[in-house]
């Protein structure tokens, strides 16, 4: 996640340096937990837990787990990991249902931490779960905050119930009684309270919420947080954790560029879990937090379980089926390709699945300059062709391909890039649905996988292509006495020049070369 990029960053920078050392000293583990601390300082993590995080971490560093584990970086690592775990709860903890409907959920927070649209993410959350949530407008101090309310419920499919204009006028713990009977009446099983917040917290703001509180008995109090505030979380939520009280957390804005350290230490200094994340701007930009899950990212260890689970939502398995089907039979059209694009924009953003592979970092140049409305072009040049020629790109000529680019308000140097990005992939997907091994662009063929027609033809092809008869002659009568001739580099797989030697080795030039391309 990018509120956690720097933490990451140097984080990573700090495991390589214990990276093919057999055995740490006591040097060793010091220096690392100092960059640890430092780290964590400059991710405006709250002191008081930074000192007992590297603490824990330097005590189990030192002790007989990392000194008789074979890779004691990767232990260190893993050390990191789980006392990561430890600050940010521990475990994930849902919503608590009440045994007699409806459950009542309050949300409280400062003004700005965006409470008002996390109403409507929650909303539609349940909703997809099988509930019938009510948004209450309870916030009538804030100008608008009840139309906006009223706004964001439409656009989640909820149910609102806002008896007062707001912008001043109303008193809010009567509304909230007002919205429980409602509730009963019309059968919502989970309230959703909307309430005020203020640009600081102050006695009028905690009062408030109090009465609230102390009327409705909710069920759920979840304190919504800025991730970006900085070290004011703290003092925030041990502000609202004494006045109001709350059972979990959720955190805003998590998809900011900014240090947002803090937000790891609310659930540590207040022993409330984080309950919640939003990860961006849309009302789908919502998630579960998970403890492991978060750890694994920040240590640019990935998150591929929460991938997986984002797929599953939005992928149909029985049109995967189908794809894969047309793959195999060489009948996935333009039309198909369309279908897949939109299911994948259905998953959310682009860069933030990325972000959850396994060494993200390494390509993080790559993510921020990635440009997401290269799917919605990619979109309006397929919508811009018939629907015979999405079925037989064959019938793509040149006037067809400019009146394409015209339509789609692109040229035609990417109408003819995505033709051949849809039939290399076509190409590919079809090796793979049948067992066999892809030939990747610029790659050549992958050992041990099947060569298909492209192998039959350079079997055949075995004579010499000199132009020189005399030389091509000499090259022939070589070829049949067994002898390979030196030629021209042929452009392997790697870009490695030259042929194998008659024992069917690489020769040492080419091991050089290719342990030069590995990095080793």
């Amino acid at each position: 996640m990018a509120t956690f990029g720097n933490l990451t960053d140097r984080l990573a920078d700090t495991f390589k340096n214990l990276r093919g050392k057999g055995k740490l000293s006591e040097a060793d583990v010091d220096g690392t937990v100092r960059e640890i601390r430092r780290a964590l300082l400059d991710a405006d993590v709250a002191l008081e837990v930074v000192k007992a995080f590297t603490g824990r971490v330097r005590e189990r560093a030192l002790g007989h787990e990392v000194s008789q584990a074979l890779n004691p970086a990767q232990q260190v690592v893993q050390i990191v990991n789980d006392e990561l775990v430890t600050i940010l709860g521990g475990e994930a903890r849902r919503i608590q249902f009440a045994k007699n409907p409806p459950t009542v959920i309050m949300l409280a927070g400062l003004q700005g931490a965006g409470k008002t649209t996390l109403a409507g993410k929650l909303a539609k959350w349940l909703a997809a779960d099988g509930h019938t949530p009510l948004l209450v407008a309870a916030d009538l101090q804030r100008p608008n905050a009840v139309t906006q309310l009223q706004v964001v419920a439409e656009q989640a499919g909820a149910a609102v119930f806002a008896p007062e204009p707001g912008n001043g006028k109303g008193d809010p713990v009567k509304v909230s009684k007002q919205a429980m009977k409602y509730a009963k009446d019309k059968q919502h099983d989970v309230v959703i309270i909307d309430t005020a917040g203020r640009l600081g917290v102050d006695a009028e703001l905690m009062k408030q919420a109090a009465n609230i509180r102390k009327a409705v008995d909710p069920d759920e109090v979840l304190f919504v947080i800025d991730a970006m505030i900085g070290q004011d979380a703290v003092t925030t939520a041990r502000a609202f954790q004494e006045g109001v009280d709350f059972t979990g957390v959720v955190l805003s804005k998590l998809d900011g560029d900014a240090r947002g350290g803090a937000a790891l230490s609310v659930a540590s200094i207040t022993g409330r879990p984080i309950m919640f994340a939003s990860t961006g701007e849309g009302l789908d930009d919502f998630e579960p937090f998970h403890p492991d899950r978060m750890a694994s990212r920040i240590l640019d260890l990935g998150d591929i379980l929460t991938l997986i689970e984002q797929a599953q939502k939005t992928f149909d398995e029985e049109e995967t089926r189908k794809v894969a089907e047309k793959f195999a039979t060489d009948s996935f059209t333009l039309d198909d390709f369309l279908q897949q694009m939109q299911q994948l924009k259905n998953m959310g953003s682009i860069k933030g699945m990325l972000g959850m592979l396994p060494g993200a970092k390494g390509m993080r140049e790559q993510l921020d300059n990635f440009d997401e409305s290269e799917i919605t072009r990619t979109e309006a040049i397929i919508q811009s062709m018939t629907k015979q020629e999405r079925t037989m790109p064959k019938l793509l000529n040149g006037s067809r391909r400019v009146r394409i680019a015209r339509g789609s308000g692109t040229t035609v140097t990417e109408v003819n890039a995505l033709v051949n990005r849809f039939e290399q992939a076509s190409k590919m997907m079809k090796t793979v649905a049948k067992g066999g091994m892809p030939q990747i662009p610029g790659m050549g063929p992958i050992p041990g996988g099947h060569g298909g027609k492209s192998a039959k033809k350079n079997q055949k092809k075995k004579g010499s292509k000199s132009g020189n008869p005399a030389k091509r002659a000499a090259e022939d009568a070589a070829r049949a006495e067994g002898v390979v001739a030196p030629s021209a580099p042929s452009g392997s797989g790697f870009g490695l020049g030259g042929s194998k030697p008659a024992a069917g080795g690489p020769s040492p030039e080419e091991l050089e070369s290719l342990q030069k391309f590995l990095g080793r």
